[in-house]
């Protein structure tokens, strides 16, 4: 059986192991969860790589793909992993553009952390839309814990799209924690919200490296 590695500090990488384990359930999902070092991985890529090589170092070499449920690991580090240890695969959630032409608000929600990066900034500037971004950086661990409230999330996100004059057709959520509030976000912005976690398409692109078809989780010809 295939085995598939995934790393986080928090739930956003049980949301992304169980979804993989829905769709794929040919694979071996290992779930390497550093709860302890959580808010170092999500506010210092320094520190979020030495953690990730320190957590991942058993693994190397002996699971056929390592997934980073983290977008400031993917960002800053991934082309590391990939550049140091040639003879393990890996691949990470990354920033998805959205999928229509018709130029919508879109609202991004993430940590401060990754809004500094190089990456980040270029893909702002490849989107060409009315674009803010919500950083939530107490979100996470809320989540994590579980005290997160629906009134939390209300007030937070109707008191920013005010702020900003923005009312938005599209979030991007760049936080795998944030797949957790998924149902909030279309109970407050209506069902026609979309909304892109690179969830389905971490499953696909895990889908062609591993050379498997789809949720039937067979191999291909």
């Amino acid at each position: 059986m295939l085995k598939v590695a995934v790393f986080d500090g928090g739930y956003g990488g049980e949301f992304l192991a169980d979804r993989i384990k829905e769709e794929l359930p040919v694979l071996e999902v290992i779930r390497i969860i550093d709860w302890r070092n959580a808010n170092d991985l999500l506010t210092s890529p320094k520190k979020a790589r030495k953690i990730a090589e320190a957590a991942l170092r058993p693994y190397l070499g002996r699971v056929d793909l390592i997934i980073f449920a983290n977008y400031l690991l993917t960002i800053t580090s991934l082309k590391y992993f990939e550049k140091k240890y040639k003879n393990q695969r890996f691949l990470g959630l990354s920033l998805e553009r959205p999928s229509t032409f018709i130029k919508r608000d879109i609202l991004i929600l993430t940590t401060k952390a990754v809004t500094k990066t190089l990456g980040y900034h270029n893909f702002i500037l490849g989107l060409r839309r009315k674009t803010k971004t919500l950083a939530l950086d107490a979100w996470p661990e809320k989540i994590d814990d579980g005290i997160l409230t629906e009134q939390e999330i209300k007030e937070t996100l109707r008191s920013f799209s005010l702020k900003e004059n923005i009312e938005p057709e599209e979030i991007i959520l760049a936080c795998s924690q944030f797949y957790d509030i998924e149902p909030n976000l279309k109970k407050l912005y209506g069902r026609n919200l979309r909304i892109y976690d690179d969830f389905d398409n971490t499953i696909r692109k895990t889908c062609k490296i591993l050379n498997i078809r789809g949720g039937l989780g067979k191999k291909t010809n």
